[in-house]
């Protein structure tokens, strides 16, 4: 199925590495020329590179998305530099406190990850959607994740955040409906990745007595198609919202995760 997007321009947030990075590479390979946010440049420039080797434009813009001000001066530097934006990709957020309950979580670090997760995302709405209602057409990819369905205990600053972001997609969905941009979002499970075969392999391991291999199977079972996810699955789902194969959804949360929220 061709998704005919050669040509369109795709600001992505947080492009330097995992999900972020085949998400990056999938619109390159795609024919999109990309603007790609982040507060370290350093980082992002391995995969801007690998995404000009594919004859794909790309500038790299140094930008905090939780600052309001600095997002609206970076959209429009992207627009009077391309033109036109047609795609935005939120993916820049964070994980936030992990295995402290509600009450031992501070105030400081529930500000910070909702300020990341929903702050971010809001701030680059707010400042890319006039822009593309203006043209009557945009396409708006927010990344969650599956805590933000089912919630997770001692992952409530997180799993607020994500809970949170579904309902900015929804909203959004709806006001920017009637000028042509859809708003959608993309809700990863958990990703075979550095964090899962560093991490979170080896804490199972530990607490149940068994083998790394073991344990991964062990978190694979959990799953309806007994297997985790990868960055390129992610990617993947993500590049099909992005299309006008997917005119006609919009205000969706898509579970990528093997089946584990639908469980």
């Amino acid at each position: 199925m061709e998704l005919h997007m050669q040509g369109q321009v795709a600001v992505i947030t947080g492009p330097a590495k995992g999900m972020g990075a085949a998400i990056t590479r999938a619109f390159a390979e795609e024919g999109v020329d990309l603007a790609l946010f982040g507060r370290d440049t350093d980082a992002i420039a391995p995969v801007a590179e690998e995404c000009r080797a594919m004859g794909r434009r790309v500038e790299v813009v140094g930008c905090d998305v939780t600052d309001a001000a600095a997002v609206d001066a970076a959209v429009a530097s992207v627009v009077e530099t391309f033109g036109r934006i047609d795609i935005l990709v939120n993916v820049a957020g964070g994980t936030g406190p992990i295995g402290k309950t509600g009450t031992e979580t501070t105030a400081a670090e529930y500000d910070e990850i909702v300020s990341l997760n929903m702050g971010g995302p809001f701030h680059m709405i707010r400042a890319v959607a006039p822009h593309m209602q203006g043209r009557k057409f945009g396409k708006i990819v927010n990344v969650g994740g599956t805590f933000g369905m089912k919630g997770k205990a001692g992952r409530l600053a997180y799993s607020s955040s994500k809970w949170g972001l579904r309902g900015l997609t929804k909203s959004f969905a709806i006001e920017l409906g009637g000028d042509n941009v859809n708003v959608n979002c993309v809700a990863p499970g958990m990703v075979d990745g550095p964090r899962f075969r560093t991490k979170v392999v080896p804490e199972m391991a530990r607490r149940l007595g068994i083998t790394e291999e073991e344990a991964a199977e062990r978190h694979a079972a959990d799953y309806a198609l007994k297997r985790v996810s990868t960055d390129e699955d992610i990617a993947a789902a993500t590049l099909f919202l992005a299309s006008d194969r997917a005119r006609q959804l919009t205000g969706v949360d898509i579970p990528v995760d093997g089946g584990w929220a639908a469980l």
